[in-house]
């Protein structure tokens, strides 16, 4: 094949089967220019080289190597910047980011000078933002039977970034947090986490609110008293619009009790 032709690797866009797009390039001696989903047409003038079928050995493999190779941070930020959401062809950034990381003969980490090394940064600095503007912003609502339900829409796939901080911070009550644009979330139940999904005929609306049926009996007397008090203290003279949207995102308010 051409050092110039565009080629591409087919795979199940987790992250196992990344790190098996990576086995395999290594393994075949070619490395694809594009990732694509099955079923995803390639680019114009790009031809399909392999189709990787995911295999966690492999994975294995290419994250111990890597583990040899790379800090804990910034094998932690490969794993952070898997979860952005929106970012184009954010898959293909860190395949080439572990491919130049494996041929280097010292670490490239800290190589700016590199755009997929700066990028890359970039990437993890926006995930990781997003999953601290979830710590701040996450608002529970006690339903009847004791859990404690929060919805978030966060820009980047974060919820299971913030799930041993909840899990941690209470560790005493049974909760759900819910991602509603992604539809899935976690429960705890005083022991585990566990992934969960609702149907569409859920108790809550698309603002994630709960519906007043399954609502403990005080909740919306809590929800008025904590409302009246984020009034109480605001001091109208002082009020700056701009600077609170720029610390507290438009996007953000709906699931705010203190902003309904």
């Amino acid at each position: 094949m051409s050092d110039f032709a565009e080629s591409a690797f087919v795979y199940d866009q987790t992250f196992d089967g990344l790190l098996t797009c990576i086995f395999d390039a290594y393994q075949l001696k070619t490395f694809p220019t594009h990732l694509l989903a099955a079923n995803e047409p390639a680019p114009l003038f790009c031809t399909v080289a392999h189709t990787v079928t995911t295999d966690e050995q492999k994975a294995e493999r290419v994250w111990t190597h890597l583990e040899r190779k790379m800090s804990k941070m910034a094998l932690h930020s490969l794993t952070v910047s898997w979860l952005a959401d929106g970012i184009d062809n954010t898959d293909e950034l860190i395949f080439r980011y572990i491919h130049k990381m494996i041929d280097a003969k010292q670490s490239i980490e800290t190589n700016f000078g590199d755009p997929d090394v700066l990028r890359l940064a970039q990437v993890y600095k926006q995930v990781s933002y997003e999953a601290h503007r979830m710590l701040q912003f996450v608002r529970f609502q006690k339903t009847a039977d004791g859990i404690y339900f929060a919805a978030f829409e966060p820009r980047h796939n974060v919820l299971p970034l913030t799930l041993d901080h909840f899990s941690d911070r209470f560790s005493d009550q049974q909760w759900i947090i819910y991602d509603l644009q992604r539809q899935y979330g976690y429960m705890y139940d005083l022991h585990d986490v566990n992934r969960v999904t609702f149907a569409n005929d859920a108790k809550f609306g698309r603002d994630g609110r709960l519906d007043a049926s399954i609502m403990d009996a005080d909740e919306q007397l809590f929800q008025s008293l904590w409302r009246t008090y984020y009034k109480s203290i605001a001091i109208e003279s002082r009020r700056n619009p701009r600077k609170m949207k720029q610390d507290m995102p438009v996007r953000y308010w709906k699931h705010l009790t203190e902003r309904q």
